[in-house]
């Protein structure tokens, strides 16, 4: 049984449940709420999302009652054999920073400044974290749901952009620059990580080339609810991934 942390990010207004009928056209997911109410939600998350959409599946939804928005509602969450999976790829990075900020990562306790959307090279990466000593690291967020069993995997489908972003942080990393990549394992049941070959061959090899420069690989957990997501300290690598500087944080 997995324990929360106190660790927690809260949703910032009530979460509605629901059950998932449909997810279609990439944006759209067509829910009725345990009210008896049918509605069409926005869905945050433009991948296959493998394993996280089946129709009759519970979900949880936020409601943003604002007429400027074309949906009221917000998809974030579904239930898949008993176990909450976040589905809304925005969160992960608002909780990175919510997290950077309250201290809750090992790594990166003497942290000064937290800077977003950072232009390296042809890409943006999520965060330059600027430390007590100066030095900076550059820390690019993936959203991680789809596992089989207990491992985490990413991606779900081949991804040139993940590509290209593993590429600027082996370039960063080979001119001496601290550079790690987090996997956001947006569950609580998996406690191992490792990249996925069979969906994307060509950005499982650069994860190893980067492992070899020196990136540093963080594949975090954490535990969903409707309550709130909370920081569950760190899976272990597999596939010959060792883990990153600094050892393993507990929760």
């Amino acid at each position: 049984m997995v324990t929360a942390s106190p660790l927690l990010f809260p949703f910032p207004r009530p979460l509605h449940l629901g059950h998932l009928k449909r997810r279609y056209q990439r944006f759209f997911a067509d829910i009725t709420l345990d009210c008896g109410e049918q509605i069409t939600a926005h869905c945050p998350n433009t991948g296959p999302m493998s394993g996280v959409s089946t129709p009759g599946s519970p979900v949880a939804v936020s409601h943003h009652p604002d007429p400027k928005r074309k949906l009221a509602y917000t998809w974030e969450l579904i239930q898949v054999e008993g176990v909450w999976v976040g589905i809304n790829t925005g969160l992960p990075n608002r909780i990175m920073e919510f997290g950077l900020q309250q201290g809750w990562f090992p790594h990166w306790q003497n942290l000064v400044a937290v800077q977003r959307e950072v232009p390296v090279g042809q890409s943006r990466l999520d965060f330059c974290l600027t430390l007590a000593d100066h030095s900076q690291v550059y820390l690019e967020i993936k959203n991680t749901t789809w596992s089989q069993g207990s491992l985490a995997l990413f991606p779900d489908t081949v991804t040139s952009r993940g590509q290209k972003h593993l590429r600027e942080l082996i370039h960063l990393a080979q001119a001496g620059i601290r550079a790690g990549l987090v996997y956001f394992i947006h569950r609580s049941d998996c406690d191992t990580f490792a990249p996925a070959a069979m969906r994307d061959p060509e950005y499982a090899r650069l994860f190893h080339q980067a492992l070899a420069a020196g990136v540093e690989i963080y594949p975090y957990r954490f535990q969903v609810t409707p309550a709130g997501i909370a920081f569950l300290g760190m899976a272990s690598l597999v596939a010959n991934a060792a883990p990153p500087p600094g050892g393993i944080p507990e929760p």
